[in-house]
């Protein structure tokens, strides 16, 4: 029984070498640098971005927390918000990383750069009013 001439497709064309695309590379769609970690994610400029906010918010928190006079209320809300950043920053950290953002389809991720943008106005308000209340305090002294 013949079928006549058809084409039959193979996971290797005649004219690649034996290691082409799809050569030995298991399921479909599934290649080396698809695992659960991302091996090239902590080379780019936003997880060394990452890094850096998060050593630095450590060491903010550290130098507060180790200092003498941290028993005003302003100093413990301080530390507060460096813990709460260092946190989520560790988790988006972790989020991309391991490549959760894929599994995790209940979250925006376009929107959550809202909330560092909400963050970043949070903070600028603080320095802005933290600034008034030096300039005031410092008038006040001088009186």
């Amino acid at each position: 029984m013949s079928h006549g001439a058809g084409l039959v497709r193979t996971t290797c064309s005649s004219s690649s070498s034996a290691f082409g695309p799809g050569a030995g590379a298991g399921p479909r769609g599934a290649s080396p640098s698809e695992g659960l970690l991302d091996p090239v994610f902590p080379r780019t400029h936003g997880a060394l971005l990452k890094v850096a906010q998060m050593v630095t918010l450590l060491i903010a928190f550290i130098c507060v927390r180790s200092s003498p006079w941290t028993g005003y209320s302003a100093y413990r809300y301080f530390e507060v918000v460096t813990i709460c950043n260092f946190i989520m920053i560790l988790a988006f950290y972790l989020v991309h990383l391991f490549r959760l953002y894929r599994m995790l389809t209940c979250i925006s991720w376009p929107l959550s750069i809202f909330g560092f943008l909400a963050t970043f106005l949070c903070l600028a308000s603080v320095w802005l009013s933290y600034k008034i209340s030096c300039v005031t305090q410092s008038t006040d002294a001088a009186v």
